[in-house]
């Protein structure tokens, strides 16, 4: 009877019991990666939430606005570039960009404050 009870002990992990070290050598228990997925994943909802919002006012923007933040934040297929690399492809100064992107980023903002 004691056997397996013993047996039994050996198996049970505890939460906050050390199972290894991180780079810098701080010990690391399970509920720190636990929690750690856990937070991954609520960020990952939260960021879908926000990125799914922010499409539904992509409406109220010119078909420029849109494309200077499609290309300045990677949406879509895109890949991020920065000003001056949007206003080589654009034809348009680096600080015009900045401009429209001012001007868009400030008509989301008030989109979706009052929605």
């Amino acid at each position: 009877m004691h056997l397996r009870t013993t047996r039994r002990i050996r198996q049970e992990v505890k939460l906050y019991d050390p199972i290894g070290a991180d780079r810098e050598g701080n010990e690391i228990s399970l509920m720190d990666i636990l929690s750690s997925e856990q937070d991954e994943v609520l960020d990952a909802v939260v960021l879908n939430i926000d990125r799914d919002r922010l499409a539904e006012h992509f409406h109220c923007l010119s078909p420029r606005e849109r494309t200077v933040l499609e290309m300045r934040f990677g949406l879509g297929q895109q890949e991020r570039l920065t000003q001056r690399q949007i206003g080589r492809k654009l034809g348009i100064s680096r600080s015009y960009v900045s401009r429209i992107e001012k001007r868009a980023l400030g008509k989301l903002l008030h989109a979706m404050g009052s929605s």
